[in-house]
């Protein structure tokens, strides 16, 4: 991946940093384009960019001359981010499926994939699945574990700052979790785990719906709901990952379950269906149980049916609900409905917004469909690894034993 430097002093190593921190945000850059940004002399700039240069995190590019572009006298020198001393992974280890994106240290993704694993029912099922494929990823990647400086992996599960989850009366969270940051530990320098929905925040706030807030609340809707709650610029965790955890949401009268609307709204169609109800000819009395989903009532809806409609109003009503429970607890600006039901279900949200001021004192926040769909968590995932590798990459690169 890159050269070891020698340790340097307190105030190099703060330079260092500083010209590292600046290339990963900059393009092609000279000592003069950084040295105002980075607030250092001409001489200890040029220190700095050198040992990066040393050492594969930055690469020197031809001149300016050389590169065609004119200047009098003596040409520049260039240098950007080695974008390919490294790459970084990011997981969304879901109960039934994991989705790996392998990218490179400027986040561009290098491979892509997901895996069922509804086979992997133990903690060592589940250990075994996703050694097996992030191994599978980086060979599609032409890449090996050595070229990994990073891991984030998301999980349905709280998590605490440690990556660690709780007990759980059926076992479902450490079954979820079983130990991956020590699991991977042994084969990356750099590992995070975290809760999905937190994964979905961070997603939202690098990329999404959340870009420049502070305040909001990213809430995974589909099977079942989990929240990343971000409050005055910070992801909240608590003691043991629990704050985005909605099992509450049985407590709060006029919801009662933490489903998901994805999950809901295909049990309300089911139960519609075998109620007698509905009209023979309707296709909700037509179509299989398994046909019945929450993407097929919202196909009906969006043509008119009425009865898809009613559905419709009523997960509206439930998720206006949910939306003033955060808004009384969290205060956010905006709450960014996610996952893939999050394509289907503009016409919830706008029942849900229009009914939100009844549920709150507060001004009410916004309610709007998150465009990252399935991918939300895996998307996340590789910005939660990436900020982890500026974070500590330089200090990776330090010769410990000289």
């Amino acid at each position: 991946m890159w050269s070891p430097l020698p340790i340097p002093t307190p105030q190099r190593r703060a330079s260092q940093q500083a010209i590292l921190d600046y290339a990963w945000k900059a393009q092609a850059f000279t000592a003069s384009d950084a040295m105002p940004e980075v607030d250092l002399t001409r001489s200890t700039t040029i220190e700095a960019i050198d040992a990066l240069v040393a050492c594969g995190l930055l690469t020197e590019l031809p001149n300016a001359r050389e590169a065609g572009q004119y200047s009098k006298g003596r040409p520049s020198r260039r240098f950007e981010l080695n974008a390919q001393a490294a790459h970084v992974v990011g997981v969304d280890a879901g109960q039934g499926h994991y989705t790996i994106r392998v990218a490179d240290l400027r986040g561009a993704v290098k491979n892509a994939s997901s895996v069922d694993v509804a086979h992997a029912t133990t903690a060592e099922d589940r250990r075994g699945a996703l050694i097996a494929a992030i191994a599978v990823a980086l060979s599609d990647a032409t890449l090996s574990w050595e070229d990994i400086v990073s891991i984030a992996v998301g999980v349905p599960a709280p998590v605490n700052r440690h990556g660690d989850s709780p007990v759980h009366a059926e076992n479902f969270w450490p079954t979820m979790n079983p130990d991956f940051r020590s699991l991977l530990n042994a084969m990356v320098p750099l590992v995070q785990v975290e809760n999905d929905a937190a994964l979905a925040a961070i997603a939202e706030r690098a990329v999404g719906a959340a870009q420049g807030l502070d305040n909001f609340v990213a809430l995974l809707a589909g099977e079942r709901f989990g929240s990343g709650v971000v409050v005055d610029g910070h992801l909240l965790r608590g003691l043991h990952g629990g704050v985005g955890e909605m099992y509450a949401l049985i407590h709060v009268e006029g919801i009662g379950e933490a489903d998901g609307l994805g999950s809901i709204v295909a049990r309300w169609a089911r139960e519609l269906a075998r109620s007698g109800d509905v009209p023979a000819g309707h296709p909700l009395a037509q179509a299989s149980p398994d046909e019945l989903t929450s993407k097929f009532v919202f196909e009906l809806a969006r043509g008119g049916d009425g009865i898809a409609l009613e559905l419709v109003q009523r997960t509206g009503e439930r998720l206006a609900r949910i939306a003033g429970f955060f808004g009384g607890f969290y205060d956010p600006e905006r709450i960014i409905v996610g996952g893939a039901v999050a394509a289907e279900v503009q016409g919830v949200i706008d029942v849900a917004q229009e009914l939100l001021p009844g549920e709150l004192h507060l001004p009410e926040p916004e309610l709007v469909a998150s465009a990252l769909g399935a991918d939300v968590v895996a998307v996340g995932a590789v910005e939660a690894a990436l900020d982890h590798a500026r974070a500590e990459v330089l200090s990776l690169c330090v010769a410990r034993d000289q």
